[in-house]
């Protein structure tokens, strides 16, 4: 039971118990994250959205990167909304950060309302990948991009260990050539994969048209 429990919070972390392991992703993503980042470029005015936004680490860090931007996150675990909000208090009530408790399936957004969307260690748990990725697409400006980060791919070295554990969470996994394959049925162009073998690390990154 204990072992369903944590794999539940991994997934959608409740208001309780759920904000601690929001928290502890914070630190766990972290050089994963930092990684990713540096494969793209955020403007200083930019608006962005980071989609399952955990602990909140990653909307802080893309704060940083456009000091003179808005940053949004959502998430469908009331624990992670409010560790993310915790997290973020300050630029919380300087209105340069806005969390909110939504579905990637159904955004809360306008047409073309971002810069650029984040998905860090997230899109495994995704309801529907392909049309997630599509409602993506239409919150997204012209030239906006989104970036999927993942640890855990098809065909990492690490995949042997880390395979079997995603499959019991019940997780949705892809290769690099899946990803590319997706971004490109979702709609997105000019796609770039990375990868950081040794650590098992991919970031995958689309232009929306």
């Amino acid at each position: 039971m204990a072992a369903v429990y944590l794999g539940g919070q991994v997934k959608k972390p409740d208001r309780f118990a759920g904000r601690l392991f929001a928290g502890l992703m914070n630190g766990s993503h972290a050089l994963l994250t930092d990684w990713a980042l540096t494969h793209i470029e955020i403007a200083a005015d930019a608006i962005a959205l980071d989609v399952g936004c955990g602990g909140g680490r990653t909307l802080s860090r893309l704060a940083a990167m456009a000091p003179d931007g808005r940053m949004y996150g959502i998430d469908y675990a009331k624990g992670s909304v409010a560790q993310s909000r915790a997290h973020n208090r300050k630029l919380v009530k300087a209105g340069k950060v806005v969390v909110e408790n939504a579905s990637v399936s159904q955004l809360p957004f306008e047409d073309g309302k971002f810069d650029v969307a984040t998905a860090v260690e997230t899109q495994y748990y995704w309801p529907s990948v392909e049309n997630d990725m599509r409602e993506i697409l239409r919150v997204l400006k012209p030239g906006g991009r989104l970036m999927i980060v993942a640890e855990s791919y098809k065909g990492a070295q690490n995949d042997w260990l880390l395979g079997p554990v995603m499959k019991l969470l019940g997780s949705s996994r892809l290769s690099v050539d899946d990803q590319r394959a997706l971004f490109l049925a979702a709609g997105f162009r000019e796609v770039e994969v990375f990868e950081e073998r040794k650590r098992g690390w991919l970031c995958a990154i689309g232009k929306k048209p």
